[in-house]
């Protein structure tokens, strides 16, 4: 029988119990021994230097990127890896690779032009040279206004751009930068992102139901805001609008179209894709993006009334069929639940512009030195620890969504497989090379008491903000669309927004190692932790299926 004391100690334990008992331990000892590795020992750099200046860059299903995945696996089997594997996935679409191009003014001067070709563009078989045309249609990314602008631009311009190179954009000055082009989150900032988001009713279920900011500046956030389906939605009905443009200008024989890159800085170039990847849709006619400052000069010319005439090489090897891509997949065995599995990743696929470095070969590079460091100090692991490099996020997450759907479940449907049961989490890495601040939730509020201590001993290095709020973009979402815990983690801005995203600047110089090097402890230090923690990762309610 127990005394009033003891009866109330004994309560107060059962009330304290389910709390104490759900907080995580840490192992602050191996903590401290993965630091020493990450920071003393650190390949993270000499990773990055094999994936950007010698594979890079490595568009999806190009020559490039298996050279590139095949060195990957290379490397996990040389780190220790066990089933080291490229996991094939598609079909996906056209192989595309750039080996040649050249863009130059020669007349009313002669001058070299700071040009990108975009990618799933037409060869030029040899170099062609002709007059340009300004032909401005306006860019807006409403679909409904988008397709009004498009049937009034060919209404207005059929008949008048054969055997012309069809300049797209009117000329724009540059107004004045007053962003910097290289910063980190400032406290207020990171406590700003810490804040929960206003709650509202989410009135943009559908693509039409969309109410756009005026602001383009607010456009990233805007984007990353949306749902993956509406986001889906919206990709490929601009997808679709390239097609129907494209297919326009090969019936109206244009010799190629060139575009002012208003993203371009100091003589930076920033490419994506011309149009549609698959072998379905003609390739576009040769499409370059080309500096501000040099597209503004020679609109200016052609308003004096003067012509201006170009030469362009385009060299591209491009497959006529669809053909298949990969993921590199590899993973270290656990111990007492080797069946549980905690995944890791990020992209492997980049644009073509630069080498990929910071999108994303940083967090690939991240990602292959977590599992080198969990390796190297032979840690005990209840759960295997699997490493995922995805093709395909670039055009729409599908190489993560492929695996997502072969091994766990279909978003769509929400037919689930029996290894969803079995997957724990997945953390993903790609927002350049910053040095890691926090993480996002994705509202699992649940993860949060997890997350607080793991970064625990990380936080005199800048790991200090838990956000509830999602953010989108990237590989993580394929995970969330069918119900597993997904988390991207908070990363310093540096220049990836301004200077290296997509651009002919996204090369090895512009990574920080220290950030990088921090990044792979922190990653390896949570991923450690979740795989001996007691419990799986805590699952938000399954979504509803999408059909």
């Amino acid at each position: 029988m127990l005394t009033s004391g003891l009866r109330k100690q004994f309560l107060l334990l059962m009330f304290l119990a389910p709390a104490a008992w759900g907080q995580p331990k840490l192992d602050l000892g191996l903590v401290t021994r993965i630091k020493t590795e990450a920071y003393d020992h650190s390949k993270v750099m000499d990773h990055l230097s094999w994936l950007s200046d010698v594979y890079g860059p490595r568009l999806t299903a190009s020559p490039e990127f298996f050279q590139a995945a095949e060195w990957a696996a290379g490397r996990l089997r040389e780190i220790g890896l066990s089933n080291v594997h490229l996991e094939s996935w598609g079909p996906f679409g056209r192989s595309w690779s750039a080996q040649q191009w050249s863009v130059e003014m020669v007349e009313p001067r002669y001058a070299v032009l700071n040009a990108t070709p975009l990618a799933w563009s037409a060869s030029t078989n040899g170099p062609i040279a002709g007059e340009t045309i300004l032909a401005p249609l306006k860019r807006t990314f409403d679909p409904k206004k988008a397709r009004e602008e498009f049937a009034a631009y060919r209404k207005e311009w059929t008949g008048k751009l054969r055997g012309k190179f069809v300049m797209l954009r009117d000329p724009k000055i540059p107004g004045e930068q007053s962003k910097p082009q290289f910063r980190r989150y400032t406290d207020a900032e990171l406590a700003d992102i810490a804040k929960a988001p206003e709650h509202a009713a989410k009135n943009y279920a559908k693509l039409a139901d969309l109410k756009w900011p005026e602001d383009p500046d607010e456009l990233g956030k805007f984007f990353a805001s949306l749902p993956e389906s509406v986001f889906d939605e919206l990709f490929d009905a601009a997808i679709q609008l390239a097609i129907e443009r494209n297919r326009f200008f090969l019936d109206e024989g244009v010799l190629g179209v060139l575009m002012r890159d208003d993203r371009s800085h100091e003589g930076t170039t920033n490419a994506e894709q011309a149009g549609s990847h698959k072998s379905a849709d003609p390739l576009a006619p040769p499409t370059f993006v080309i500096t501000a400052e040099q597209y503004n000069r020679m609109a200016r010319v052609m308003e004096k009334k003067t012509p201006v005439r170009v030469r362009v090489s385009l060299k591209a090897q491009a497959s006529d069929a669809d053909v298949n891509s990969a993921n590199i997949v590899g993973e270290i065995p656990g111990g007492q639940k080797k069946d549980e599995v905690v995944m890791i990743g990020g992209h492997f696929d980049s644009w073509h512009a630069g080498t990929g470095a910071t999108d994303n070969g940083a967090g690939s590079a991240v990602m292959i030195e977590v599992m080198r460091i969990l390796k190297a100090l032979n840690v005990s692991m209840d759960r295997t620890v699997r490493i995922g490099l995805w093709s395909g996020e670039e055009e729409g997450l599908y190489g993560s969504e492929a695996y997502v759907k072969q091994h766990f479940g279909d978003s769509k449907t929400m037919k689930l497989m029996p290894e969803h049961a079995k997957l724990s989490g997945y953390f993903n890495l790609d927002n350049g090379s910053g040095k890691i601040r926090g993480v996002y939730l994705q509202e699992n509020d649940a993860m949060r008491p997890l997350f607080e201590t793991w970064l625990a001993p990380f936080r005199d290095e800048g790991a200090t903000t838990i956000t509830i709020k999602n953010t989108g973009g990237t590989d993580h979402l394929s995970f969330d669309a069918v119900g597993l815990p997904g988390f991207q983690f908070i990363q310093d801005p540096l220049d990836y927004g301004s200077i290296t995203h997509h651009s002919s600047m996204d090369t090895y110089d512009h990574a920080v190692a220290s950030d990088l090097m921090e990044a792979s402890a922190v990653i390896a230090a949570v991923v450690y932790q979740a795989a001996n923690s007691p419990e799986m990762l805590p699952r938000k309610e399954l979504p509803k299926a999408r059909e």
